[in-house]
């Protein structure tokens, strides 16, 4: 995980970014694609900059809300600007840095498995965020962590993709199919100038599967908002009694 400045290139490039270095990209290395990049510009966008799915997350965001994988706080500030009380959370020491010279209240460096501040209405978790878990028995224990995070009758709201359309054309992609482990679990490794990430593994996971995972872990699930390209936007709820 992300926790020391070198090896924080997501942070750096969002430091560099916000500091005039407007071309900042991110190299993203994984088992599954080639080469690909993320320009830190992106992480930086407004409310009308966002795609319409994470819109329509932040317009169900309800009372207190925890920011998990908040980046450089684009979504904390757009919920800080409509009156939310926002948590901002994120591993990278660089993004919390970004977080807290562009104005957000309240920028947290920690990670999800070592957080336990309650209180909170809303667990929002975008651009994939729920990735972190990293495969789904991670899913299924951050579902249990976060009964211990939210009031009665809290949400969770979070975006993932089904990544199936990777192995039409796509060889490389492929031999993950003839892997035991679920399709959807995918290492990357990132790096920006001479700061390079340890590798990590990140999950996508198709609705069905996350609705597999969310009953058996005893919560409601809904799907809001599909995107055009295999994205989605789901909503949790925990059942209150276990036993439901």
């Amino acid at each position: 995980m992300i926790t020391e400045p070198g090896q924080d290139p997501m942070g750096q490039a969002m430091l560099d970014y916000y500091h005039g270095h407007l071309n900042a990209e991110v190299r993203v290395f994984s088992n599954v694609a080639d080469e690909d990049i993320i320009a830190a510009k992106y992480l930086f966008r407004n409310s009308a900059g966002m795609p319409a799915w994470e819109r329509r997350a932040l317009d169900e965001c309800e009372g207190r809300v925890l920011d998990i994988g908040a980046g450089a706080g684009s979504h904390a500030l757009a919920l800080q600007a409509r009156g939310h009380d926002v948590v901002a959370m994120d591993i990278s020491p660089g993004a919390v840095q970004v977080m807290k010279a562009r104005g957000v209240h309240q920028a947290v460096h920690a990670s999800i498995w070592d957080y336990e501040e309650s209180g909170f209405d809303t667990l929002l978790m975008l651009m994939k965020g729920i990735g972190l878990v990293g495969d789904l028995n991670g899913l299924l224990s951050f579902l249990h962590h976060a009964r211990k995070l939210l009031v009665d009758g809290g949400q969770i709201l979070m975006d993932s993709s089904d990544i199936a359309y990777l192995f039409a054309h796509n060889d490389k992609a492929i031999e993950l199919l003839l892997q035991p482990q679920y399709y959807g679990i995918v290492e990357y490794q990132m790096a920006y100038e001479k700061t390079r990430s340890t590798r990590f593994k990140w999950l996508f996971v198709d609705f069905n599967k996350l609705k597999e995972i969310a009953e058996k872990a005893a919560y409601r699930i809904e799907l809001l908002e599909e995107g055009d390209h295999f994205q989605y936007i789901a909503r949790l709820f925990p059942y209150k009694n276990l036993n439901t």
